[in-house]
């Protein structure tokens, strides 16, 4: 069964997928960061969702689709249009290409990010698990 995306179900689906990953775990095993996925309107999703999911040291301790985005401070905020995030998802966009050309944008310690792509490419490899239908 397909999950939409963005939305609570498919967050969770991806925590779930990520604490099953050992690939995900030793790749991970230095990250400390939270982050807010930030999907703005596109195609059918007619309104910014923010996805949130705490990343540590392997494991993902919480995930869920914010309705309070004053309620958490991360560390980290990824945002692009929905349109990008399936390009990414489905591999059709390096997540580093579309982070270095604009498509999406980081904020916070882009030094950690890079010091740790091998965590950021298992993390994307976890989206392609999901069986996912996109807004768009």
């Amino acid at each position: 069964m397909s999950i939409p995306f963005p939305s609570d179900a498919w967050i969770k689906a991806m925590m779930e997928d990520l604490n099953q990953s050992q690939a995900y775990a030793e790749a991970a095993k230095n990250w400390e960061g939270d982050f807010y996925f930030i999907i703005e309107p596109g195609g059918n999703l007619d309104r910014t969702v923010i996805l949130y999911m705490d990343l540590w040291h392997g494991k993902c301790r919480e995930a869920f689709e914010v309705t309070d985005p004053e309620a958490r401070k991360p560390a980290f905020r990824l945002s692009g249009p929905v349109q990008t995030w399936k390009k990414v998802m489905t591999r059709q966009l390096d997540p580093m290409q579309a982070m270095m050309t604009g498509q999406l944008r980081l904020q916070g310690n882009m030094a950690m990010v890079m010091k740790n792509v091998r965590a950021a490419k298992e993390l994307v490899e976890s989206c392609t698990r999901i069986p996912t239908i996109f807004p768009v």
